[in-house]
């Protein structure tokens, strides 16, 4: 018999990926019911006047967008072209 079945795997089948819009419109609404979006607002902004670092760096990010991130997975840093190292074929006595 395939004992594959019992491996686990897949833990996260049906559960990746973004949520449905649906379920956001659900959560927005709920949000609503707490809080008006305006006062939330205002009341961020009260803290942008007062030099609350963090409310200015939340208030900056949507009105103007993160900057764009790089980020470097393999060289460190290093240019790519000096870690290469370059390949040369030769024949082989075999042919």
């Amino acid at each position: 018999m395939d004992k594959r079945k019992n491996n686990g795997g897949h833990s996260t089948k049906g559960f990746a990926g973004r949520k449905p819009k649906a379920k956001e419109i659900k959560i927005a609404e709920e949000l609503d019911k707490v809080a008006d979006l305006n006062a939330v607002f205002k009341a961020l902004f009260e803290r942008v006047k007062d030099n609350d670092v963090g409310a200015i760096k939340l208030w900056l990010s949507y009105r103007l967008g993160l900057p764009k991130q790089s980020i470097d997975h393999t060289t460190n840093g290093d240019n790519i072209n000096a870690s290469i190292t370059p390949i040369s074929f030769v024949k082989s006595n075999d042919d």
